[in-house]
């Protein structure tokens, strides 16, 4: 009917007007021209393997003790069944096998046996543990400088702070010298004697230099855990608050205008800052309050 002429306009009727005049949308005309396509129901069945589970499972297993190499994962064993024993299986379930018989890398899995760390690191008195680290801020002239702090674990006071163009080992003593300085009067051998500080796995605080000096002045170098920088979260929480109270937010020129911004705000922090282990004292505050105790 749609390709039918009008006896009056000599013009063929089309699709969309004998739609309208028979009252039928046009995808139910475009359905039923389309062909008819019969199709196999599913049983639900998966074709069986050319090969079992227990055959692929040696080839794993030869191809394991023959590798001159240990502690390979399931891509290269994979990979070299394709190439060696035509063995075209499916990767997942090599790795399936593989994690089933214990046969997995030994490198891709975690030695230690959970946390060690019990989970606590402030101290009950001042002078028992310091922690120390580093961190980068970006100015527009200089690039990179490098800041790096004291906080003592008691009170979170921060001891020392040194700001720097070169982050290396002697820019890492200075905060430490300066919290040593500053609490207890001098810089002279064994002044520090009995305190712990936590330091993390960085170049600067492994170095000889740093590592000699620290003991120089009697200080015991305690190491936070790896992949665990809770474990030196003491001196990680203070820079985080200085860089969001100081630092982000604002662009610095060189090294000199970081080094006034930090010095600004530390003095603030540790006249003002309230600090909720302490019952919202600050550090200054908490420290002059413990020395009117042990009076």
């Amino acid at each position: 009917m749609s390709t039918a002429t009008s006896p009056a306009t000599q013009q063929a009727y089309g699709v969309e007007r004998v739609c309208a005049a028979w009252d039928v949308p046009r995808s139910t005309y475009y359905a039923h021209q389309k062909p008819v396509v019969t199709t196999t129901p599913l049983t639900g069945v998966a074709p069986k393997p050319v090969i079992s589970d227990d055959e692929l499972l040696d080839l794993i297993r030869y191809d394991l003790e023959t590798s001159p190499f240990r502690g390979e994962g399931h891509r290269k064993v994979w990979a070299r069944l394709r190439v060696r024993q035509q063995a075209r299986v499916s990767r997942q379930r090599i790795l399936r096998l593989m994690r089933e018989n214990h046969l997995l890398s030994p490198h891709r899995v975690r030695q230690s046996e959970g946390c060690a760390h019990p989970g606590h690191i402030i101290t009950d008195a001042p002078n028992v543990m310091w922690g120390s680290d580093g961190t980068r801020i970006l100015t527009v002239d200089e690039g990179w400088v490098w800041l790096f702090t004291a906080v003592e674990h008691w009170n979170a006071e921060c001891v020392g702070w040194h700001v720097c163009k070169l982050g290396n080992r002697y820019a890492a003593l200075e905060a430490v010298a300066m919290g040593i300085k500053r609490v207890f009067g001098s810089t002279c051998a064994d002044v520090a004697r009995g305190l712990s500080l936590r330091i993390d796995h960085g170049t600067q605080f492994l170095a000889d230099h740093y590592l000699n000096q620290v003991r120089f002045w009697g200080i015991n170098p305690s190491f936070a855990f790896v992949e665990q920088p809770q474990t030196n979260g003491v001196a990680e929480r203070f820079n985080r608050t200085l860089k969001e109270q100081a630092i982000y937010g604002r662009v610095f020129r060189n090294v000199e205008e970081v080094r006034q911004a930090v010095d600004t705000f530390i003095n603030l922090y540790n006249a003002v800052w309230q600090v909720e282990k302490l019952r919202f004292v600050s550090p200054n505050q908490a420290r002059v309050d413990h020395a009117r105790r042990a009076a």
